[in-house]
Parts: structure tokens; C-alpha cells; sequence
């Protein structure tokens, strides 16, 4: 999937010369975590998020250091903190290191400048002009749709046995040599032996996800893989 299937279009915006107080009602109004900053163009010039109006002097909030702290930072930090926690226009609030995508970025890749950068929401940017906006409500839409259309299929229980098989081959992590599966009536019982509990939790969660399968018992024996003693059956 890419950005364009599940972004928001028409996205909220804030411009930089609006106040602070009209982007915090926005963002509170329409419950959302941040808005991209648009120029007059429409291009985004930065984002103002909830990050940015934590530190502020009106809740008692700004940062305070220790003076010998405030002596090794020096004055413009200082200073760059104090227009933080009492400016009131946006643009002198935002952040102006943008993170943006195109429409054609795959979701693995926003998802993975999410994590790298730390932000809740990537705006989507074509050919110079924001176009919408992948949140992480919208990943969380998109899980949802997707599994709705994931409806247990029918199957004889030996395909079923084959899906299971062929599911737990794809993951390497699987001890596939040492794990057995049969199936009755769409009910998968796991036999064989694991070395480690968190691979029991994973055979049975590639057991349930196949279509058909009505239930999975779990009848893997927890093997110490140094003695080979066997700490639970």
C-alpha cells in the first residue's frame, strides 16, 4: 500500500502568522496532534504539533535549568527557549525541519520515518503542495479495513494443513524440523518441540491467522536447547 490510499485529504493547516491559541483550538476541536504550516502557496514551511506546546509559561511548563547549565548553554539557547514557551504566533513555535512524503511512498517506509523520527503524522507532499496527510490514525483505519476483508475461507483440512506449514516455513524464526501439524474439522493441533516460549506464541499466531482454521491447541514441548531437557509439555 501507499501514502495515497490511506492518507487524510484536505488536510488542517496553520499558517505561520497565526496565533498559537487558533492552531491549539484546531488541533482540539478536530482532535488531531499537529498541523503542517503552509505558506501562501500552499507549500509547508513546518509543523506545530502538541510537542511544541508543552513548554509554555502560561501553565507553568517552561523549562527551567540550573544556573550553571544555563552558563554552558549559552544565551541562544536560552533565548530560543524563552520565544518557545511565549511566542504566540506558529511560526515561531514550529518546526521547520519538515518530514514529508510523496503520494507514491510506500506505507513501510512512512511507518519507519515514524518510528525513526519520532513524529505521530507525515505530510504528503506532491510536486511542491501538500496534498494530504498520513497520520497514524489513518495506518490504524487502514489495519482495520484490512482486517475485516480477512474472513476465515473454507478448506479441507488438509489444505488447511498445507497454509499452516507453508506460513510457519516462510518465518525464520520457525524450527520447522522439529514441528508437526494436524488438523480435524479445521481445529490445529501443534506438536513438536520449541527452544524458546516466544516461538510458541508465534506458531500459534501463524496457525490462526490462515483462513479456515477454526481453533489451535497447543501441544509443543519447551526443550532447553543447551541439556535438551525438557522444562514444559
Amino acid at each position: 500500500m501507499k501514502a495515497s490510499d490511506v492518507m487524510t485529504r484536505g488536510a488542517l493547516t496553520a499558517t505561520a502568522d497565526g496565533t498559537v491559541e487558533a492552531a491549539a483550538r484546531l488541533m482540539l476541536s478536530h482532535r488531531v496532534s499537529g498541523l503542517p504550516v503552509v505558506d501562501a502557496g500552499g507549500a509547508v514551511i513546518g509543523m506545530v504539533t502538541e510537542g511544541d506546546l508543552l513548554r509554555r509559561t502560561e501553565i507553568g511548563t517552561e523549562r527551567r535549568r540550573g544556573r550553571w547549565l544555563e552558563l554552558l548553554l549559552g544565551p541562544g539557547r536560552l533565548a530560543a527557549d524563552y520565544v518557545h514557551s511565549h511566542a504566540r504566533k506558529v511560526g515561531e513555535v514550529m518546526t521547520r525541519d519538515v518530514i514529508a512524503i510523496a503520494p507514491e511512498t510506500p506505507l513501510a517506509e512512512a511507518v519507519t520515518l515514524m518510528e525513526q523520527r519520532h513524529v505521530k503524522r507525515l505530510p504528503v507532499i506532491d510536486k511542491g503542495r501538500l496534498v494530504g496527510i498520513v497520520s497514524r490514525a489513518n495506518l490504524l483505519s487502514a489495519l482495520l479495513e484490512m482486517l475485516a476483508e480477512a474472513r476465515p475461507g473454507a478448506g479441507s483440512d488438509r489444505e488447511i494443513r498445507a497454509r499452516v506449514l507453508s506460513e510457519i516455513d516462510r518465518g525464520r524464526w520457525a524450527p520447522r524440523a522439529s514441528i508437526d501439524v494436524v488438523v480435524t474439522e479445521g481445529v490445529v493441533e501443534l506438536r513438536g518441540a520449541i527452544t524458546d516460549e516466544r516461538e510458541r506464541t508465534a506458531l500459534r499466531v501463524a496457525a490462526e491467522n490462515v483462513p479456515g482454521v477454526k481453533g489451535v491447541r497447543d501441544h509443543l514441548v519447551w526443550v532447553e536447547p543447551i541439556s535438551g531437557m525438557v522444562i514444559e509439555g
